[in-house]
């Protein structure tokens, strides 16, 4: 008798076993992150091993789960960490995780079709489309994250400034302006050049003190470009700035986007999900007027990596942006090719993972007002950090402190060579791991305050740790 190949254990219960080791081993990491470095070197030896060539025969699933514990899980970002301060990461749940582990095992491709793991996209989008105020008529979809999240925005707002034949004459003499903030995300120009607009087709509007986008320089360069002759198409403001977490004034520029006849987005990245927290979301005054939000799940939402989001007012022209219709694609009115509209036809991946399972477990098991409740204190970590800098001498705080992000620096002669150096150190000592930018050209220590799991203590640590690393360095420089 023949035996067909699989890839099915031939010993479902040892199997067993050793999924039940590996799902515990991930709880017991999670459970005692914080009696773990931040993050550490790895060792070149190490770094070598991953030069190895394609493996021709397998390897027992326990052996390859040793190398796992061993020679990766200990040298991730350290993102789930409460001590990692740097960029903008989301620490994840258990809650996630396992969530992750159902869509991996049920393995459905959300591009289409009638399934019910699509409408549970649904059910997040329509719960999205209520949180922001939109209409019945919203679309929504789970991207990767929110540069393809802006992308999609970007491609949806040049259908509606240039009619739906863009997708096949091109953009054609069309000269077509966009315009963003001086502080926003470097994915606006990047989307730009990938829609074969061009990067030299986004004005970049100046900041004011507060790190907010100059509304009455955007509104001046608005009018001189459309007397120039050119089509001013899209505007995008940010709710939380990369570098301190800003927020636009978002009902300034919703009236200027409204009396110009100019596309409104929003860059919500992290920041739009504060709308979950009563006492913060008045910060985002005039989002609920956006054309379009870009935001992930995966930073203040804590969903796991990846989980971005896009959500669109006028969902029948993002249909007409994406929908290609084929053969091998054929809608019917019953059976399993029955549900249309697909979500393939809102965004340009046929492919597609159950990525909303994970927010939707999140959602789900904690509430809208836990989720809040963490964004909430988010921030009051932050204005806590802030304080403490305030009262430091040998500190000094470089931006004002809007929601969660503070951007400081050790005071030192040579101090943007210091205070890289006490980066560095940072995150070699495992204590706590933040970022650099650069603030009205000083180099920064940024602290992004956005794991659930960070205390008070932990920016102790961090202070503590900075300040004894910066008197050091000095002594030496």
């Amino acid at each position: 008798m023949t035996v067909s190949k699989t890839l099915d254990p031939t010993d479902w219960p040892a199997f067993r076993l050793q999924a039940h080791k590996m799902l515990d081993d991930m709880l017991e990491y999670t459970e005692h992150l914080r009696e773990r470095p931040v993050w550490q070197p790895i060792p070149q030896a190490l770094r070598d091993t991953f030069q190895e060539p394609l493996p021709r025969e397998g390897s027992d699933l326990a052996t390859v789960h040793l190398r796992f514990m061993r020679d990766i899980l200990p040298y991730a970002v350290g993102n789930a960490h409460p001590g990692f301060l740097g960029w903008v990461h989301g620490g994840g749940t258990p809650v996630g995780m396992l969530a992750e582990m159902l869509a991996a095992g049920l393995n459905a491709n959300l591009g289409g079709r009638d399934q019910i793991p699509v409408e549970v996209e649904r059910q997040v989008v329509r719960w999205m489309r209520d949180l922001f105020g939109f209409p019945q008529g919203a679309g929504g979809l789970f991207v990767t994250g929110t540069s393809m999240a802006n992308f999609i925005a970007l491609l949806v707002a040049r259908t509606a400034a240039l009619g739906i034949d863009v997708r096949r004459s091109g953009l054609g003499a069309a000269r077509t302006i966009a315009y963003t903030s001086a502080g926003a995300h470097g994915c606006i120009p990047q989307a730009l050049e990938l829609a074969g607009i061009g990067s030299d087709a986004l004005r970049i509007v100046p900041m004011d003190e507060r790190f907010q986008m100059d509304t009455a320089a955007l509104e001046s360069m608005i009018l001189a470009d459309r007397e120039a002759g050119l089509t001013p198409f899209f505007i995008a403001a940010t709710a939380g700035t990369v570098n301190v977490g800003a927020v636009d004034d978002l009902q300034a520029v919703a009236a200027i986007a409204r009396r110009q006849g100019v596309w409104f987005h929003v860059d919500g990245a992290y920041g739009a999900l504060a709308m979950l927290s009563p006492e913060i979301a008045p910060r985002l005054a005039g989002i609920q007027q956006a054309d379009s939000i870009a935001f992930d799940f995966h930073k203040w939402g804590q969903v796991p990596y990846d989980a971005g989001f896009i959500l669109i007012r006028d969902g029948a022209l993002q249909y007409e942006t994406f929908a290609s219709p084929a053969a091998y694609l054929q809608r019917e009115p019953r059976g399993l090719a029955a549900g249309s509209p697909w979500p393939c036809d809102l965004g340009p991946d046929l492919s597609r993972g159950f990525r909303a399972l994970k927010a939707w477990f999140t959602i789900q098991v904690y509430g809208a007002r836990m989720l809040g409740e963490i964004i909430t204190e988010s921030c009051a970590l932050a204005r806590y950090l802030q304080e403490q800098i305030r009262s430091e001498p040998k500190l000094e705080l470089l931006a004002p402190v809007s929601l969660n992000i503070v951007c400081f620096r050790y005071r030192a002669p040579n101090a943007d060579a210091v205070n890289s150096e006490i980066v560095m150190a940072l995150h070699e000592s495992g204590i706590a791991a933040p970022s650099t930018s650069t603030i009205n050209g000083s180099l920064a220590i940024r602290a992004a305050i956005v794991n659930h799991r960070t205390t008070r203590a932990d920016l102790d640590g961090l202070l503590r740790t900075a300040l004894s690393l910066g008197d050091s360095i000095t002594k030496t420089m």
